[in-house]
């Protein structure tokens, strides 16, 4: 049998990812914590992995991963904003904004701070029930430098591809390590203490007043939805089609900022040993290297957990964390009955128990 030669052109035809999209589930396609969360009034990140909800006393929200995408481009999720109590009247501190932070270490090739400074250009899919002027953010948090671009939602409930360019900044570096240097929000509403000066539509020291100029309030109805998907950020003045990851590798990367292991009854933790009769120490090594040294998430409850040892079971109602370490950490249990050097197998015994490590930005 003849071998078929595979020329060079052939395999330059099968690309691997460039990662030119600085934004990490732009497609909104993992959701590890949940798929809907209501009654949302406080900041934090409640469905979509890395968008982390910012709100201050602007009325009460659902968020949802949705199915509701624009036709024929590839996209199967978006982010979903949905009010539920309106506040037409937000006081001057008020806002509310969907945004992802960004650690230093991936924006040295930005160049920022010096000559060569690379414009930055976002491109993304939206759709909401307001029509009218809405406004993208970048801040600078190392430097305290802000710049905000507005764009117009021009249809009502109907998908429509935007695309923005920041040009580059040439004063102040990103710190070249794994905290928050870059910001990127996308405003949905904002109180006089935002709106009352000159949008920035140029590099500059941060300014409140100035970041959100003209921006719409999709609070000020219950009849009020906001979509949207396809977020990319990448160097240059012109978008690229957006960069689609496998759904193994965006919530690989995700993984290195939160990793649930468990959301429901019956199911094996870890295991360890007694240390002494009522103490018992358990390792937990994570998924993926996490960005620092995480905080443990869990629902704690008579009984959530269970632990089976030699001769008997052990009802436990919470755990702690020993060691902690970005590569995984030991988890401490007290109160058992156990005897020192028995070995330990921890287990879920509630639906409503789950474990999750944290090291969001």
């Amino acid at each position: 049998m003849a071998l078929t030669r595979i020329q060079p052109a052939a395999i330059a035809d099968v690309r691997e990812p460039n990662f030119r999209n600085i934004i990490i589930n732009g497609n909104m396609a993992v959701s590890q914590r949940a798929t809907s969360t209501a009654s949302i009034t406080t900041t934090g990140y409640h469905t979509i992995d890395r968008w982390n909800t910012t709100i201050s006393a602007l009325g009460t929200w659902t968020q949802s991963q949705d199915t509701d995408v624009p036709t024929g481009q590839g996209f199967a999720t978006s982010l979903k904003m949905d009010n539920t109590t309106a506040d037409a009247s937000p006081g001057a501190s008020d806002y509310l904004n969907i945004r992802q932070y960004i650690e230093g270490q991936n924006l040295q090739y930005l160049k920022k701070g010096t000559a060569n400074a690379e414009s930055l250009t976002v491109s993304f899919w939206v759709k909401a029930t307001k029509t009218g002027t809405n406004i993208v953010s970048l801040r600078d948090n190392d430097n305290t430098r802000q710049i905000s671009k507005s764009y117009t939602i021009d249809s009502t409930d109907t998908w429509e591809q935007k695309e923005i360019t920041f040009a580059g900044d040439t004063t102040g570096a990103f710190d070249n390590d794994n905290a928050a240097s870059l910001t990127v929000l996308f405003w949905l509403a904002a109180g006089s203490n935002y709106t009352s000066g000159t949008l920035n539509t140029s590099w500059g020291a941060s300014t409140d007043a100035n970041r959100a100029v003209g921006q719409v309030n999709h609070g000020d109805s219950t009849s009020n939805n906001f979509w949207i998907t396809g977020i990319q950020l990448e160097a240059g003045t012109t978008a690229s089609e957006f960069e689609f990851l496998p759904y193994g590798q965006n919530l690989e990367r995700c993984h290195r900022y939160y990793q649930l292991y468990i959301n429901e009854i019956g199911k094996f933790v870890t295991q360890g040993g007694y240390n002494a009769t009522n103490f018992i120490y358990m390792w937990f090594r994570f998924y993926k290297t996490m960005r620092a040294n995480p905080s443990l998430e869990i629902n704690t409850g008579t009984n959530y957990y269970t632990v089976y040892r030699a001769g008997g079971t052990d009802g436990i109602d919470s755990l702690a964390v020993s060691t902690n370490t970005p590569q995984g950490c030991m988890l401490y249990l007290s109160g058992e009955s156990g005897t020192a050097g028995d070995v330990a197998f921890l287990y879920t015994n509630n639906s409503d128990a789950y474990i999750a490590f944290t090291s969001e930005l």
